[in-house]
């Protein structure tokens, strides 16, 4: 199998873009988060077609089996969970609030280090949400 690691990225008219995190020139737009994600599903399968009918074959990142991986950039995450308050999200997974609040609106990237710190505490975090039972 397969898998293609797409990035959910917000984009500045306030919809969502998509784009393959490889050299594979795959990329979508929406209005919405769910709108985006359809037409990148779309558009990975309408490539490897259009492809297949100039190459005679489909290409070496496609198989029918393939699998998207989506991952958030930090803007995105929060704008697609408007609920979660980001100050107090940036102290529960060990991040100064400033630069998170700075990583929400876009005004800065986190580098490998601070993602794998957020990602860790994130997966904790769920995994506690994950228990809770009313």
């Amino acid at each position: 199998m397969k898998k293609i690691r797409a990035i959910i990225e917000k984009a500045e008219d306030g919809g969502y873009s998509i784009y393959a995190d490889n050299e594979i020139p795959l990329f979508s737009s929406g209005l919405t988060e769910k709108e985006a994600r359809d037409d990148f599903e779309s558009f990975v399968h309408e490539q490897a077609e259009y492809y297949k009918e100039r190459t005679g074959q489909y290409p070496e990142w496609y198989d029918n089996d393939i699998e998207i991986e989506y991952h958030y950039d930090m803007s995105a995450f929060f704008h697609s969970f408007p609920y979660l308050n980001v100050t107090q999200f940036a102290k529960a997974v060990g991040i100064n609030p400033s630069l998170m609040r700075k990583y929400k609106n876009g005004l800065a990237k986190a580098g490998e280090r601070n993602k794998n710190i957020i990602q860790q505490q994130l997966d904790t975090i769920v995994n506690r949400l994950s228990a809770v039972r009313f």
